[in-house]
């Protein structure tokens, strides 16, 4: 496909920049930068108040297509939503808190919603007002998600279903509205059978309790969340079919927000090459190489995006852009800290000031970065769906 920018994209970029220098002013402004994977905990009021601020200005929803517009938000070609994320990371916005409603959940009530379901709850996402996290894996059933054990009976009295289970790992559970949770509706079911994608709301008190999980980073952005009985009021796609539905949320991973995350990627590396050349790391040959390695594979990384979102039914292709950017970051977290040398392993100058835990921005990146050839579904499985769906390998005994 032609992935070139052409006037409607230049006239669409100075709205963008325009309409950014217009509204990231006062408090905005002051937290720019702020958030984002392995910060999320960090300003989480200002950034909600950010969020509304996107949905007033039209800016959220931008590749729903009618959707979006019955919303009152814009709609946006793919070179569009590029440019529009070029420049939120060109002008450091604060990190988004609604991703996960307007890039997962949305377009999979889209693709498998009802009219009723679409009516309620895409305009409270296109409006900023409402978050949503993702209630997928649990202790046993992470990269293996059809081992999940959530259950969920239907509520004789209200209808829907109550939902009791854990799940962990999930972003945002503290501060979403809503979860979507993967539960199994068919008692005596196993595996990809009997399973129900539910919505859930997150205000039960007694009902569902969420336990924040301290990293070794020192932050607590992921949780473990605890269903007791909590009333789902919506199910997606029809009660079993949740693993088709699950499926299709998690092929929406792939393409213009894989190419939306490599920006944030590009600027990483660029403070990483910026402290090499500061502090002189960049005359040891090794790793001038490595760096030069890292901004090769990170154009290799886009060259792939780019090619998946021209093709089509690539069952390989959310797994092979997995492998790719999981290992990739966590060799840029690694290069983070190794180019300041012995600096890299010390505390900030006022360490006695600040928490005992105090991290520097490269530390951190080190420290979280660690976990990206895990969530959301290990290497070693990326690896299994690879051998097996598309080179026909045997399956893994089990």
């Amino acid at each position: 496909m032609d992935f070139t920018f052409g006037p409607d994209d230049a006239a669409f970029r100075a709205e963008a920049r325009a309409w950014l220098a217009a509204h990231l002013v006062g408090a905005y402004a002051e937290a720019a930068g702020t958030g984002g994977p392995g910060s999320e905990h960090e300003g989480i009021g200002i950034r909600r108040a950010w969020e509304r601020e996107l949905g007033r200005g039209g800016w959220i929803g931008l590749g729903w297509g009618d959707h979006g517009a019955d919303c009152g938000n814009r709609r946006a070609s793919l070179t569009q939503q590029v440019v529009w994320a070029e420049e939120c990371a060109r002008a450091d916005a604060p990190a988004r808190v609604g991703h996960i409603g307007e890039n997962l959940l949305a377009p999979t009530l889209i693709a498998h919603g009802t009219d009723a379901q679409r009516r309620r709850f895409l305009p409270a996402v296109a409006r900023g007002e409402e978050l949503w996290c993702q209630g997928y894996s649990e202790p046993g059933a992470g990269s293996d998600l059809a081992a999940v054990r959530t259950a969920a009976v239907p509520d004789a009295d209200r209808g829907g279903h109550r939902v009791s289970g854990q799940k962990i790992w999930t972003s945002l559970a503290k501060d979403a509205d809503w979860c979507f949770v993967l539960a199994r509706t068919e008692p005596g079911s196993s595996r990809h059978h009997g399973l129900s994608f539910l919505l859930v709301p997150m205000d039960q008190p007694g009902r569902i309790e969420v336990r924040p999980i301290r990293q070794m980073s020192g932050t607590s952005e992921f949780n473990e969340v605890f269903f007791d009985g909590a009333r789902a009021e919506e199910c997606v796609g029809g009660e079993g079919n949740g693993w088709a539905v699950a499926m299709g949320l998690l092929a929406l991973e792939r393409g213009v927000s894989t190419l939306v995350q490599q920006i944030g990627f590009a600027a990483e590396l660029e403070r990483v090459v910026r402290a090499a050349v500061d502090g002189g790391a960049v005359t040891d040959p090794v790793l001038r190489e490595r760096l030069v390695r890292q901004w090769a594979e990170l154009q290799t990384m886009r060259w792939n995006a780019l090619r998946t979102l021209g093709s089509t039914g690539d069952p390989a292709a959310p797994s092979v852009a997995k492998l790719l950017w999981g290992g990739w970051h966590k060799r840029l977290g690694e290069l983070a800290v190794e180019v300041r040398g012995a600096a890299g392993a010390v505390g900030p100058d006022d360490w006695s000031a600040r928490s005992p835990y105090a991290l520097d921005e490269a530390q951190r990146l080190f420290l979280f970065t660690r976990s990206d050839t895990i969530y959301g579904g290990s290497d070693e499985i990326q690896r299994n769906i690879i051998a097996e769906r598309v080179l026909g390998l045997p399956r893994e005994p089990r």
